[in-house]
């Protein structure tokens, strides 16, 4: 059906400039705009405070700043191969009671950084309803 060879062509037009998604309800375009929108954002935030800690830890700023931007585009690049799972990555590079399992400790204490994401997600999918309904 034509329909079908829409979707081709929209894949293949995206596919420049990254990935095409195809969701089930417009409902859940809020979902992707709180997710993948407003994502980036995230990621650089967190990168900024990994660099400003570096800072405290006693690094020089552009040390610190290059170092989160490797550690982001690495982990990113393990991400996006076939079959990846977050959990096993965090996994793999922890080793128990050593440094990362102290920080991790640290972010996943009461589920600190879990609940944070949630309700700065929700945030964002609710922000994106009323922008909607505005129009």
């Amino acid at each position: 059906p034509a329909y079908g060879r829409q979707r081709v062509l929209i894949r293949i037009l995206f596919a420049a400039v990254g990935v095409a998604v195809w969701v089930d309800s417009e409902e859940q375009m809020h979902a992707v705009t709180a997710i993948s929108g407003s994502g980036p954002a995230y990621y650089h935030l967190f990168s900024e405070a990994l660099a400003e800690a570096g800072v405290r830890l006693g690094l020089p700023a552009e040390l610190s700043a290059a170092l989160a931007a490797q550690t982001a585009l690495g982990a990113a690049t393990l991400q996006c191969e076939p079959g990846a799972e977050f959990d096993q990555l965090r996994h793999a590079v922890t080793s128990p009671n050593g440094t990362t399992a102290a920080a991790i400790g640290v972010f996943e204490s009461a589920q600190a950084l879990r609940q944070l994401m949630a309700d700065a997600t929700e945030a964002a999918r609710h922000r994106s309803i009323e922008l909607s309904q505005a129009q």
